[in-house]
């Protein structure tokens, strides 16, 4: 098991080559990626596409921290995509946001601005640097009902034994995702897929580092202040708008252990010390996404996270410049 480094790591991705220029910012939750993106597009004529997996959905807040303060720079709106783009509930998967980043990339570049892909979502930044093939294999929802069964190390042994050309490319960071990979290597198991790969993006990476103590005290203050802004509010009326309890549970984090506060799973005290535990795992986890993005072959160039902003946006435009 790979143990955590004294560092968190935000990554910025710098395209080198203006006809397919694509600057990428991405790290683990409460890192300061949506300042960093705005102030970096105020500055060179840049467009926000998010690739966070719950900031598609509308009514989805607070808890998703969209910061939409953040997208004012100095009075001036920057333009962002891939927010409130669903109703909560709604099926959204890495498939479509590939879909829908092609669109909005090639809309951004036909206007001459720049594309910024900013959020902490790192299956599906990869899956476009990348371009990953199998992600338009359909549901299975049999086998889906049939693996909700199993516990975790179960679905992973089920998974190690069902080898197939997406094995090596399968994130199964979590049980979710554990379960789609399954299917994904079952189909590959008896039917071939192919499809058109997008135009290929050139890219230049940068990391910000930021001290894991740090990051741990800026999550923590950043979900009791959430708190105090009205997130359990915000997901009360999601249940009172329709949205069951399940789907709630379903997108993790927030949603979940608050809802299980409002149904009388959890009282406070209890919901809020297990959702900041789970929301330090969380980062975690994503910094083990990102470390194996490392390993399998992406160059990064370290910049200091706590170095002012106008210092570190002048190193990362002189270093493509």
């Amino acid at each position: 098991m790979l143990k955590e480094p004294c560092f968190q790591h935000l990554f910025l991705f710098v395209s080198v080559d203006n006809s397919s220029s694509l600057l990428v910012i991405l790290g683990p939750t409460a890192c300061g990626k949506t300042r960093l993106a705005t102030q970096l597009a105020a500055q060179v004529e840049g467009e926000i596409i998010s690739a966070d997996s719950r900031q598609v959905y509308r009514g989805m807040n607070l808890g998703t921290g969209k910061d939409l303060d953040e997208y004012v720079v100095d009075g001036k709106n920057i333009p962002y995509h891939l927010i409130d783009i669903c109703d909560a509930g709604e099926a959204y998967h890495v498939h479509r946001f590939q879909v829908d980043f092609q669109v909005v990339f090639s809309n951004i570049q036909n206007r001459h601005r720049t594309p910024i892909l900013c959020g902490g979502t790192g299956l599906y930044i990869e899956s476009v640097l990348k371009q990953y093939q199998f992600t338009g294999i359909p549901v299975d929802e049999a086998l889906r009902s049939q693996l909700e069964t199993l516990s975790d190390e179960a679905l992973l042994t089920r998974f190690n034994t069902t080898s197939s050309a997406y094995s090596a490319l399968a994130d199964t960071s979590t049980r979710k995702r554990l379960v789609r990979a399954i299917e994904i290597a079952t189909y590959l198991q008896t039917h071939s897929f192919e499809t058109a790969p997008a135009p290929p993006l050139n890219y230049q990476i940068f990391g910000l580092d930021l001290p894991v103590e740090e990051r741990r005290t800026r999550i923590t203050r950043r979900l009791h202040q959430r708190l105090q802004d009205g997130m359990i509010h915000e997901v009360q009326a999601l249940l009172q708008q329709g949205v069951t309890p399940e789907q709630l549970i379903y997108y993790g984090l927030e949603y979940k252990f608050i809802t299980e506060y409002l149904t009388g799973v959890l009282d406070y005290a209890t919901m809020v010390e297990r959702l900041n535990v789970a929301i330090h795992q969380f980062a975690k986890r994503q910094m083990t996404f990102f470390r194996k993005m490392e390993r399998d072959g992406l160059t990064i160039h370290w910049l200091d996270a706590l170095a002012p902003l106008p210092q570190l946006i002048e190193e990362i435009r002189r270093s493509v410049s």
